[in-house]
């Protein structure tokens, strides 16, 4: 049976969706396209027709992922602040919602690993994140160009969010303390209050 067009786009929304989450909570070499498939409620056939191989899909799917995190930022009626964004993104909340969260955080290790068209969504998403931090920035006595902090600043909270998942099962007390110790040395480079 012929799937309409309408009905494809819902599929590979369904797929990217699905597959994202996937990704996120259990890394992209701790899931296959059959799970992926079959919560997505579809056919090994459906996911390699939208999308040829895992590798098409994890880039997709990353690329999906950051994109919904920026459309989240662009709906709102003023730019976030410095603290807003620390506050967001060094929570707690963040923290435990590993398959809701940041796709760069969940899945940095292991990006070096895949292919290049991965590796471009990352960089992607990552010089995004770079720019929306440098667009925050307030006055801070350091030497470092402004680019340069928002450099920083960005694989710092990717990191500290990475670690305080990395320690919160053993040491969930730590794991609180590194997000707030992250968020308040971020903030100190990026010029603006501690949360």
């Amino acid at each position: 049976m012929k799937v309409t067009r309408e009905k494809a786009a819902e599929n590979r929304e369904k797929l990217l969706r699905t597959a994202g989450r996937l990704f996120r909570e259990r890394g992209v070499d701790g899931v296959g396209v059959a799970e992926i498939s079959q919560q997505a409620g579809l056919t090994h056939g459906a996911l390699y027709a939208q999308f040829g191989s895992k590798d098409a899909l994890v880039a997709e799917a990353l690329a999906d992922g950051l994109r919904r995190g920026e459309e989240r930022l662009a709906i709102r009626a003023t730019p976030p602040t410095l603290a807003e964004l620390l506050g967001y993104y060094l929570s707690t909340e963040r923290r435990d919602d590993f398959g809701g969260s940041c796709p760069m955080a969940a899945s940095f290790s292991e990006i070096g690993r895949q292919d290049e068209t991965v590796s471009a969504h990352f960089s992607a998403g990552f010089e995004q994140m770079v720019d929306t931090l440098q667009a925050t920035l307030g006055k801070a006595p350091l030497a470092s160009s402004d680019r340069q902090r928002a450099i920083a600043m960005s694989a710092a909270m990717i990191g500290g969010l990475a670690v305080a998942r990395g320690t919160v099962k053993s040491n969930p007390d730590f794991s609180a303390e590194i997000l707030a110790a992250v968020a308040a040395v971020v903030a100190e480079v990026g010029g603006s209050p501690a949360r």
